[in-house]
């Protein structure tokens, strides 16, 4: 599938004056749309920093203290910000490619008991739909073969290092609360997710 680089403009920011940048993937049933923010020099050494991140309505905007969401995406803004450099591609995937309706039926399943993997599987619905071929291709279409990646998803990593991008791992881990401890535990032990520093 072919990557459309479909518009960019200036962004300022409270972390930093980036560029946003508008990106098409697929065609029909099988399209999706994501956004790139970009600052500074993704050629130059050492490697950009990159955060591969999946849309939380629930977190990005209304600030849920369910899971950790909003504030990998706030670490991921304000050191790229801080180093003049990198980028985060935001892509249309919530839930885990879901869907927002889906997601709160998944969360209706959890406040009765059920683990967010359990929740997705009660509802016939895959653990995690996402792939990254998306990702990888913005990182083509800027020219990057290395990236200092925020993250602590293997799937990731596996699917950029697949792509034949260099990566090195930049641990993300938030601050628990009550409200996200199960579910941070469930991403670690069901979902393989890294938690050390």
């Amino acid at each position: 599938m072919n990557l459309v680089h479909a518009a960019d403009a200036d962004f300022p920011t409270e972390f930093g004056h980036f560029r946003i940048h508008a990106f098409e993937w697929g065609t029909g049933a099988q399209r999706e749309e994501a956004v790139a923010v970009t600052l500074g020099n993704l050629g130059s050494t050492p490697a950009p920093i990159l955060r591969i991140h999946s849309q939380c309505l629930t977190g990005d905007v209304f600030h849920s203290l369910r899971c950790d969401c909003r504030q990998q995406l706030e670490m991921a803004l304000k050191a790229i910000g801080e180093e003049g450099r990198g980028l985060i591609v935001y892509e249309m995937k919530e839930g885990r490619g879901i869907g927002i309706i889906n997601k709160l039926r998944a969360y209706q399943l959890q406040d009765g008991g059920a683990d967010t993997v359990e929740a997705n599987q009660a509802l016939g619905l895959e653990v995690d739909s996402r792939d990254y071929r998306l990702p990888a291709a913005v990182c083509r279409h800027f020219n990057i073969t290395a990236v200092r990646l925020m993250s602590n998803n293997p799937d990731k990593i596996a699917a950029l290092e697949g792509a034949g991008v260099t990566v090195e791992r930049m641990p993300t881990i938030a601050p628990q609360s009550e409200h996200s401890r199960e579910y941070l535990e469930v991403k670690r032990d069901k979902l393989g997710h890294l938690f050390d520093r």
